[in-house]
């Protein structure tokens, strides 16, 4: 069911229909609320005032954007006082092992990738690809596991990650640039034994 058929149930009453939005976006929450705070406690502390932000405002959401995106922007303002971080700025090691191997100085691929569909068309049934790439995502570093997550996961815009994370365009670019290129060396390793694809 659509966000937005949710949201009138919960705004006719319907206990379940908050039940299931929660189900929907809680660990997406916890997630982006690590990335400001400490601890895992702290992040699903703040996913929990995300919650109780929700319900109060809820009759005031006028939907100028997605409900994800107003979701988002409040978990994100809530962790930024809980974890009274100042500005964040990112930077950027020229010598990544990934991109260095991969790409050259132009960013353009050393060698042309494999095409992917070539690759995956009969394996779309193994549940240990999924695994491998959820674990992959996992194993990211501080913050491009946020910005793959966020991007590529939940389906922001780069312009909606750059602002919730508080980091220039060109800087979550990046990120997420080298973040998908580790994810894609994991998945080469899983489906093919190191061979690239795209």
């Amino acid at each position: 069911m659509e966000d937005e058929a949710l949201l009138e149930r919960i705004l006719g009453g319907d206990h379940d229909a908050f039940r299931d939005l929660v189900e929907r976006y809680q660990m997406s929450l916890v997630r982006l609320a690590r990335y400001y705070v400490k601890s895992e406690a702290s992040a699903e502390d703040v996913a929990q005032d995300t919650w109780i932000a929700v319900m109060q405002g809820l009759e005031r959401f006028e939907g100028r954007s997605s409900f994800k995106t107003w979701l988002f922007r409040i978990a994100a303002n809530r962790a930024r006082k809980t974890g009274t971080r100042e500005y964040r700025v990112v930077t950027v090691d020229p010598v990544d092992p990934v991109s260095s191997a991969r790409f050259n100085e132009g960013g353009m691929w050393n060698e042309a990738p494999v095409p992917f569909t070539e690759l995956i068309n009969d394996k779309l049934a193994n549940a240990g690809v999924l695994e491998a790439c959820r674990n992959a995502i996992r194993d990211l570093p501080e913050p491009q596991q946020s910005v793959v997550t966020l991007r590529d996961v939940e389906g922001l815009s780069t312009r909606e990650v750059s602002d919730l994370l508080e980091l220039s365009e060109a800087n979550t670019r990046v990120l997420l640039h080298r973040g998908r290129a580790k994810i894609r060396e994991t998945l080469e390793e899983t489906l093919t034994g190191g061979r690239s694809w795209q």
